[in-house]
């Protein structure tokens, strides 16, 4: 970054990304809102270690289902993320925190169907789990 010496508007902070970061962009071309082409960049990261983390086919295809369905899901419980309305966060440390709270709410107390356990207790029969304590089994 060039020394600023006081004459001017500030220059701006170069950011850099951080080593571990991994980003990438998927485009899906549509015709008559049919997908005609998906088109793939990695944007930072190791294409190979980013495939593995993702669980890419063979093909290399990277799909989005699974970065979909929980921004839908996040959508839908907190009405911070719902689009044009009044509840939107005033501040950005207001918004992390809300953020934060649905995470831990999440994972740890709302338990999810298709987690739940067999278990044949007398007239019990499932065992539900929340993703947090499925990690640790």
């Amino acid at each position: 970054m060039p020394q600023y010496k006081g004459i001017g508007r500030k220059p701006l902070p170069i950011l850099v990304p951080l080593d571990d970061l991994k980003y990438v962009k998927v485009l899906k071309k549509k015709v008559k809102n049919y997908v005609v082409e998906t088109i793939q960049r990695i944007i930072f990261g190791d294409p190979e270690e980013i495939f593995e983390m993702l669980g890419a086919n063979s093909d290399g295809y990277i799909g989005t289902s699974y970065v979909e369905r929980i921004n839908l899901t996040i959508r839908t419980s907190l009405a911070r993320f719902v689009r044009k309305t009044m509840n939107f966060s005033k501040t950005m440390k207001m918004h992390t925190k809300a953020l934060d709270l649905f995470q831990a709410w999440y994972n740890f107390i709302k338990p999810h169907d298709y987690l739940k356990l067999r278990i044949d207790s007398g007239n019990r029969k499932w065992f539900q789990i929340t993703p947090a304590i499925r990690r640790n089994n």
